[in-house]
């Protein structure tokens, strides 16, 4: 799938002042952990984005709507410095 990728980390910069470092699915968030719309990757399934790696579709965004894909990073740097890319996104399971 060809996806619009941004990134983020698990701090209040990227989501919000109440942070609290876990995702949707409860799962601690950073690299590797990446948000989708459920409605066109199912939460849980793991991914390959080239890129960036192998992931688990672990979190959803308020913007992250459609093809969109937020990729997650251990710190504010990383994410900031990852930017915003066109990436291509393979479904593993």
């Amino acid at each position: 799938i060809r996806m619009t990728a941004t990134a983020y980390d698990p701090g209040p910069r990227s989501c919000g002042p109440r942070a609290t470092g876990r995702t949707a699915m409860g799962l601690r968030a950073g690299h590797g952990i990446v948000a989708v719309d459920p409605r066109v990757i199912k939460l849980g399934t793991k991914l390959y984005v080239e890129g960036y790696g192998f992931c688990i579709a672990g979190d959803t965004g308020g913007a992250i709507k459609g093809n969109k894909i937020d990729l997650g990073f251990n710190t504010y740097s990383e994410a900031k410095k990852y930017g915003r890319r066109k990436v291509t996104v393979y479904i593993l399971d």
